[in-house]
């Protein structure tokens, strides 16, 4: 299994990225998080989490191995696959996940596309006993960077949503705040849909 790439950002999109290694280029799937937080350096380590299905090998890649450790979490749980996983790590941190979990917020995870109240409730059922014993809560300051409608809109595309209604929230979100980065404007919408 592939557990982690050390190589150069070629390609940087919300969505995914594209890592070279010694001339092979590795298509990764990435939550939002983990875009805010690659720099453009030269040489980057990414975590990763090879998926295996019958019709498809999909690499998912992570900055910490926390929000690797969350996905794999996450995707443990019946009814929560890897595109649902990488949409709640999009909407929201590995700590907010984690304090969601912990302190049974039904409603916040419940506030994520593709997550039904059975499905936010077995979360937590499953979840809440790993989460208390593994991991330590913190909370982590808002994020900040400019960025434009159109990544947004395109991100938002990749993970489902139809282009037309997606324009429409958008605009809606910046009219009241339109210096928002491409990872909060994401993040709002999500949680508007």
């Amino acid at each position: 299994m592939i557990t982690q790439l050390k190589g150069r950002l070629v390609e940087k999109n919300p969505t995914h990225i594209v890592v070279d290694c010694n001339g092979v280029g590795y298509l990764l799937h990435i939550s939002l998080h983990t875009y805010e937080q690659l720099t453009s350096d030269e040489l980057l380590t990414v975590f990763t989490h090879l998926s295996i299905k019958e019709d498809a090998h999909t690499l998912y890649g992570f900055v910490t191995k926390v929000e690797r450790e969350i996905f794999r979490l996450l995707i443990s749980v019946s009814g929560v696959g890897p595109s649902i996983a990488r949409t709640m790590l999009s909407s929201m941190t590995s700590e907010e996940i984690q304090q969601a979990i912990a302190s049974g917020n039904v409603a916040l995870i419940q506030s994520v596309k593709g997550i039904g109240a059975k499905t936010a409730q077995r979360l937590i059922l499953d979840l809440k006993d790993k989460i208390l014993k593994t991991y330590e809560l913190e909370e982590l300051p808002s994020l900040q960077h400019n960025t434009n409608k159109e990544e947004a809109l395109s991100a938002l595309e990749v993970l489902g949503f139809a282009r037309k209604i997606s324009e429409k929230v958008l605009d809606k979100i910046l009219k009241v705040e339109p210096d928002l980065s491409v990872e909060i404007l994401i993040k709002k919408a999500l949680k508007s849909f």
